[in-house]
C-alpha cells in the first residue's frame, strides 16, 4: 500500500508546499511512536464543507468584476479549489450585510410586499456562482438572524428583542415564503435553523428565545407552516450557537417522541471555546441525529489581525476537534472579506480565509485557506470517521475512509520541531515525518 502526502508548512512567515509518495513495510515489532489506524472501527459518516455565504462576501464578489468574481468562487467551490460542497445563507440581514434589511416591513398579514430585491442584488448571484462551479449539489442551510422591526418587542432589527406573540403565525409564513420564493429561482435548502445564536443580544441583528420557546415555536407554529407549503423535507436543526450548551439545549428540545421526529440535529458555533467533549455527548445521546458546525471565524477585536500561523491552526485545531467527536458537517463564517474585514454594519470586523482588495480589485488566500484545504479537499461527503490512537498530543489527528476506499489521514503538528513518527496499520507501518509548523494530509491506496 501506498501513501501519498501533501503538506503546507510555514516557515520564517513563508508558506511552502510539499509533495511526497511513502510505503509501506512490515511491522517489526515498532511500539513508538506510531499512530495506529483501525478502519474497522467506524463513527458518523460526513456531509461535506463549506462556508457562510454573506452578503458581505457577495458584495466582495460583485466588486472584483465578472471574471475575477467567478475566480474568486471557484478557490472555494470549485475542483481546484476548497471543494466545498455546503454553505449557509442568512434569512435578511445579518451582521455581514451593507445594512439592516428585511424582505418585508410591512404588517400586512398577506406578505404582498414582500420582495427578495436585496438578496437579487448580491447574494443569489454569488450563490448561483456556486452552483455552477461546484461539481456536487450544494448543500445549503438558511438561517434567520432577526425578524422585521415591526414583528419585535423592541421594534427593531439589532439588540435581542423577542418575536411578539401577536406575530408567530406570520413569522412562520414569512420564513416559508423567503424558501418558496428561493426555490423559484432554482435555490433549495436541505437545512433551516429557527434562530441564529438565540440566546445572544447582539448589536447587530438578533432574537432571543429560550429552549422551552424554540421547542413550543417549532412544533406549533415552523414546523406546521412547513408541512403546509410542503417544505417538511427540510432539516431543522435547533441551537444554532456556541457549543457549551448544544447537550442541555439538544435534551431541553428533544424530549419527547414527537419532537424526536421533527428535529434533525443540532447545530454549534465555535465561540466559547472547544467543548469538544459536549459535542461527544451529544452524539452519544442521540446519535441518529444531525450535528453540524454552522459558524466560527477569527475576530479582530479577539485575536488581531497578523499572527496567519495562529488563526490556521485555530480552524485546523476545531476542524479535527469536532470531526472526532461527532460533527458531520463544518461550515465557517468568513470565506470573503474586503481589506478592512467587512463590509459589517456594526464594524464587527473578522478575518476571512480569502481578502478582497475592493480598490485593487484583487484578492489574497491567507493560510487558513490552505489549512482547511488539507480537510475539504480530500474528505469526501459520504466519507465515514473511522478509528486511531496516537502516541502524543504535540499531532492532532483524524482519519476517514472515503467512499471509494480510500483512506484520508490529517496531522497537525502543533509545535515548531520536527515529529517522526510510524503510521500503522495492522501490520505494516510507513516511515512518516510531522515538520514543525505544518499540516499534512496523508492519502492511503
Amino acid at each position: 500500500m501506498s501513501v501519498e502526502v501533501f503538506t503546507t508548512l510555514y516557515q520564517e512567515g513563508q508558506r511552502l508546499e510539499e509533495r511526497q509518495l511513502l510505503e509501506f513495510h512490515t511491522d517489526a515489532s515498532i511500539e513508538y511512536p506510531a499512530v495506529n489506524l483501525h478502519p474497522q472501527i467506524t463513527y458518523q459518516t460526513f456531509e461535506g464543507f463549506g462556508g457562510m455565504f454573506t452578503e458581505a462576501a457577495a458584495y466582495c464578489v460583485k466588486e472584483l468584476g465578472e471574471e475575477k468574481g467567478g475566480k474568486l468562487v471557484e478557490e472555494l467551490f470549485g475542483e481546484e479549489g476548497l471543494r466545498y460542497t455546503c454553505g449557509r445563507v442568512h434569512l435578511d440581514s445579518c451582521d455581514a450585510s451593507l445594512s439592516n434589511y428585511s424582505a418585508s416591513n410591512d404588517p400586512d398579514h398577506t406578505l404582498e410586499s414582500f420582495t427578495l430585491d436585496r438578496d437579487l442584488d448580491y447574494l443569489i448571484p454569488m450563490i448561483k456562482k456556486a452552483q455552477k462551479v461546484s461539481t456536487r449539489p450544494l448543500t445549503l442551510m438558511i438561517s434567520p438572524w432577526s425578524p422585521p422591526p415591526f414583528m419585535k418587542t423592541n421594534q427593531e432589527k439589532n439588540h435581542g428583542g423577542k418575536l411578539k406573540e401577536e406575530y408567530f403565525g406570520l413569522w412562520a409564513r414569512y420564513i416559508c415564503h423567503y424558501i418558496r420564493e428561493y426555490q423559484k429561482l432554482g435555490i433549495e435548502f436541505q437545512m433551516m435553523s429557527l434562530q441564529n445564536e438565540p440566546k445572544a443580544v447582539q448589536t447587530w441583528d438578533s432574537c432571543v428565545y429560550t429552549a422551552a420557546e424554540e421547542r413550543e415555536y417549532i412544533r406549533n407554529y415552523l414546523y406546521p407552516e412547513m408541512k403546509r407549503q410542503g417544505l417538511d423535507h427540510i432539516q431543522i436543526l435547533i441551537w444554532d450557537h456556541n457549543k457549551e450548551r448544544t447537550l442541555e439545549w439538544a435534551e431541553e428540545i428533544m424530549n419527547d417522541e414527537e419532537m424526536k421526529k421533527i428535529v434533525a440535529g443540532t447545530a454549534v458555533h465555535w465561540y466559547s471555546g472547544d467543548h469538544f467533549e459536549e459535542l461527544a455527548m451529544t452524539r452519544e445521546q442521540f446519535p441518529d441525529k444531525r450535528l453540524v458546525f454552522t459558524e466560527g471565524c477569527v475576530e479582530y477585536s479577539k485575536f488581531g489581525r497578523d499572527d496567519h500561523l495562529a488563526h490556521a491552526r485555530m480552524y485546523a485545531h476545531d476542524i479535527i476537534g469536532d470531526l472526532n467527536n461527532g460533527v458531520d458537517s463544518f461550515i465557517h463564517w468568513s470565506m470573503i472579506f474586503d481589506q478592512n474585514g467587512g463590509p459589517n454594519h456594526v464594524n464587527n470586523l473578522c478575518e476571512a480565509i480569502i481578502m478582497c482588495d475592493t480598490e485593487k480589485k484583487e484578492y489574497t488566500k491567507l493560510l487558513p485557506y490552505y489549512y482547511i484545504g488539507h480537510l475539504s479537499r480530500y474528505i469526501q461527503p459520504g466519507a465515514v470517521r473511522i478509528g486511531f490512537s496516537r502516541f502524543c498530543q504535540e499531532l492532532e489527528v483524524t482519519a476517514f475512509r472515503n467512499p471509494g476506499g480510500e483512506i484520508v489521514v490529517v496531522v497537525m503538528n502543533t509545535t515548531d520541531r520536527d515529529i517522526p513518527f510510524y503510521l500503522r496499520r495492522k501490520e505494516e507501518v510507513c516511515d512518516c515525518l510531522a515538520k514543525g509548523n505544518s499540516i499534512s494530509t496523508l492519502v492511503l491506496r
